[in-house]
């Protein structure tokens, strides 16, 4: 795995990890990305109240986030 690749791989883990169990240890940056993933304001760590707050927060990650939603998705979906 390439090193730009470590975060989409890791969002996506989270990702499945908060649908399964509906919670994470995962880093705040790393569930924050998670939730928009999945599109689902209720993962969102919960002193992120507000999702442009949280958005901005992702910094460069905003990029994995919408790599993910266009061509990742069916790994959450499957996985």
């Amino acid at each position: 795995m390439e090193t730009h690749e470590w975060p989409i791989y890791k969002i996506i883990d989270v990702a499945r990890e908060l649908k399964a169990h509906g919670s994470t240890a995962a880093s705040t940056g790393e569930q924050i990305a998670a939730a928009f993933v999945l599109n689902e304001q209720k993962y969102l760590p919960a002193n992120y109240t507000d999702m442009v707050e949280a958005w901005e927060r992702l910094y460069e990650w905003q990029e994995h986030v919408k790599l993910i939603k266009e061509n990742y998705m069916h790994l959450i979906i499957e996985g």
